[in-house]
Parts: structure tokens; sequence; C-alpha cells
């Protein structure tokens, strides 16, 4: 495994939660190149004949194993696309950790693309955690734009923790999913933008079999002049159940547009849809600045329970 340098390491415990080498399978990705890679017994991860990204092979029965595949990127200027696909074998129990964390210090934009592609299969749980974290005082942006596929099978399971809390100048988030009969999805997603940085959010799920179910809930907060588009829709074509949520916190000078969009092309597909954007409530502010927080500390304190 290369060396890496505190910035690198900082990054990394930010958007992988490591301090050190991960038990089981990982592959890490520094400035363009391998840093690092693992397999288990279960999980095997091979390079792509062109260079373009990975494979990530998990063998039928796997349980209680994980992966860890972080990025970082510490160089200012590097620009860089991978394809990364997931094939779950039947009967899993698995947790997939990404993310991607840019330090920039640089006046040229730095930029990572991922797409990642799920095949789960039948009766398998996956979780999956992606979280997303910007740094560094340059004047290139540090720009992120992650899209995901999924594709679930009878009775298979899906649990999306998308999270992208600081730093992050431009994001262009596309997530795709398609489930069949009984197969369940449940994503949530945090999000904050600050300054005037830009968060397009992009979710387009399809309920084909039967008694299939997503729940997509989405929490943001806009602060100073920075902008959020959310695009929220589910397809139900069968007797099935989706259910999209957002919940912003608009401040400053702030924008948000929520676009929620549902399509029912069966007598017994149920869907619903939540929305709510507003600013923070001045008597929750009052209540705990009598507890002696200032104002500021007050509204960190109340955006930081809204994220957990």
């Amino acid at each position: 495994m290369l060396k890496m340098d505190e910035i690198q390491k900082r990054i990394l415990m930010e958007v992988a939660n490591l301090h050190e080498v991960p038990a089981g399978a990982y592959n890490f990705r520094v400035n363009g190149k391998l840093a690092g890679r693992s397999n288990s017994a279960n999980i095997e991860i091979v390079s792509k004949e062109d260079g373009s990204g990975i494979d990530i092979h998990i063998k039928p029965n796997t349980v209680n194993e994980s992966v860890n595949i972080p990025v970082v990127l510490s160089d200012s200027g590097l620009t860089e696309t991978v394809y990364n696909d997931f094939f779950v074998g039947e009967n899993c129990d698995v947790v997939i950790v990404a993310g991607c964390g840019i330090d920039n210090c640089g006046k040229q934009d730095s930029e990572h693309d991922g797409v990642h592609r799920f095949f789960i299969g039948k009766n398998s749980k996956v979780k999956y955690v992606e979280k997303h974290y910007g740094s560094g005082d340059g004047e290139g942006k540090r720009i992120l734009n992650p899209v995901t596929e999924v594709t679930m099978d009878e009775d298979s399971t899906m649990e999306m923790e998308m999270v992208q809390i600081k730093g992050v100048d431009s994001t262009n988030r596309r997530t795709k999913a398609e489930l069949k009969s009984n197969a369940r999805l449940m994503v949530r997603e945090r999000l904050m933008t600050h300054g005037v940085q830009n968060a397009l959010s992009e979710y387009n799920v399809t309920l084909n079999g039967e008694n299939s179910s997503a729940d997509v809930v989405s929490r943001s907060v806009a602060k100073d002049k920075s902008y959020q588009k959310l695009d929220l829709c589910i397809t139900g074509n069968a007797a099935c159940h989706g259910h999209t949520e957002c919940d912003s916190i608009i401040m400053d000078e702030g924008k948000i547009l929520a676009v929620p969009s549902l399509e029912a092309n069966h007598v017994d597909a149920m869907l619903v849809h939540e929305a709510a954007i507003g600013k923070i409530a001045g008597d929750q502010l009052i209540k705990l600045m009598t507890l002696g927080l200032t104002e500021k500390e007050a509204e960190e304190q109340i955006i930081n329970g809204f994220l957990k």
C-alpha cells in the first residue's frame, strides 16, 4: 500500500471513518492511482481491463463482511471518471462503504465522477454508505458527480446512506433503481451547502415487482447564497408502496427547489410524497439561547440534530 500524507489520511477519515487499514476487502484510490487493495475469501476486487474502474464480486451466502472503496484527491487540477460494478450473490448480508474527498489548495478545478452499478441477488441485504467531503483554501473548485444505478432481485433489501455535509462546490447526484418482487429500498440523504455552492440530487425509482417498496427521505440545509434542487420520482408498475420525503432548512440567501413526481401505472400502486421547506423556528433558537448558547451556537446545534 502506498504511503499517504497527513492531508490524505484526514480525508480518508472524513469519507470512510478509517484511521488505519481495515480488515476484509478494500480498494483505496489516491490521485487517480491505486493506493492499496485487499481481497477476502468471499469478496474479490479486480480492475477493469480498460482501466476505467473495478469489479467487486461478492460470493453467494456471504454475511457479516464489508467492502471499503474510498477515493482521495489532493492534487489540484485532477479530473477523473471511474466505473465500479458490484455483483452481489444470493443470500448475502454485506456493508459497502464508498465516498470521495477532495482537498484543493490550487487554482485549477478538481473533479471526481464515480459511476457505481449494483446487481443485488435474491434475498440479499446490502447497506451502502457514500460520503462526500471537500476542503482546501485554493481558488479551484471541488466537484463531485456521483451516479448510482441499482438493480434489485426478488426479496432483496438495500439501505443507502448518502451524505454531503461540507466543502463540495458543485455536485450532480443521480440515482436510479429498479426493484423486482418483494424488494425493498431505503434511502437516507443528508446534504448541506454553503457559500455559492450548487447541489442537484435526482432519484428515479421504478417499482416493477409485486410488494416491492421504496422509502426515499432527504434532509438538507442551504446556507449563504447556495442553491439546491431535489428531484424525486417514483414509478409504480405493480402492487407496490412508494414514499418520498424532502425536508429542508433554508437560511440567509439560500435557494431550494423541490420537484416531487409520482407515476402510478397499476391500480394497487400506493405512492406518497411529503415536502417541507422553511427557516429555523424562532422558539427553538430562543429555547437554546436561554440555556447559554449564542445564536450561532444554537443554529449549529439545531442543524446538527436535523442532519443526524
